[in-house]
């Protein structure tokens, strides 16, 4: 079973039809008793940043999704979800995020014509396949609605795009996976990205993530 983390994030509905569609069950659930007996965790998200990190204090839910991560519960952020798993972003100054990763949210620069938000296909480029892009080859092409961007560490990087700047597409380390864009969204390679996360086996208690004091 895969939990998808209810925090009014906007495209829960979509990520548990894209699983259905594979034939994986899931639960959308703010629950963290349901959220941390899950197989897999899904964070998905389709908004501001401040307004999300609010809601998932107010819900309870910052120290389960650090429970999970410590845990190496299988955990994927999506979009937003990426996005909140960094220190902070340009969106809502004064807001921490979640620190489970080190990197910062920029905003894309509107300039030479680029339209801001970024909603259309991109191809990925790969510095460090990571286990989300088993059995894809090439330059595949996914959806993207965003912003705002990941800055992140290099060494955590598995997939980039260019829209204007270089955007950290997805990253890697342990059991937790995020992307910016909507796999969901990404017709088949999309669908073989959701794939290969239902594969990656659950392993507990293996963590080499300290808790955040915050």
């Amino acid at each position: 079973m895969i939990a998808i983390i209810d925090y009014d994030a906007g495209n829960t509905r979509s990520v548990e039809a894209a699983l259905t569609f594979l034939g994986e069950p899931s639960v959308i659930t703010q629950d963290p008793g349901t959220i941390l007996a899950a197989d897999r965790v899904i964070l998905p998200g389709v908004g501001s940043f401040g307004d999300a990190m609010g809601k998932l204090h107010h819900r309870g839910l910052v120290a389960v999704i650090r429970d999970c991560v410590s845990r190496e519960i299988p955990f994927l952020g999506i979009c937003l979800g990426l996005q909140l798993l960094f220190e902070g972003s340009e969106e809502s100054p004064g807001v921490e995020g979640l620190h489970i990763l080190k990197g910062r949210i920029r905003r894309i620069p509107a300039e030479g014509g680029l339209k801001v938000p970024h909603v259309g296909w991109n191809s990925l480029h790969f510095p460090g396949k990571g286990r989300l892009f088993q059995n894809l080859s090439g330059e595949p092409y996914v959806y993207f609605v965003h912003s705002y961007y990941l800055e992140a560490q290099e060494d955590v990087v598995t997939a980039t795009t260019d829209y204007g700047v270089k955007i950290h597409a997805s990253v890697e380390k342990g059991n937790l996976f995020a992307c910016q864009f909507h796999p969901e969204k990404s017709a088949g390679v999309g669908m073989q990205i959701l794939r290969n996360f239902i594969k990656i086996p659950r392993c507990e208690g293996h963590a080499d993530y300290p808790k955040p004091e915050r």
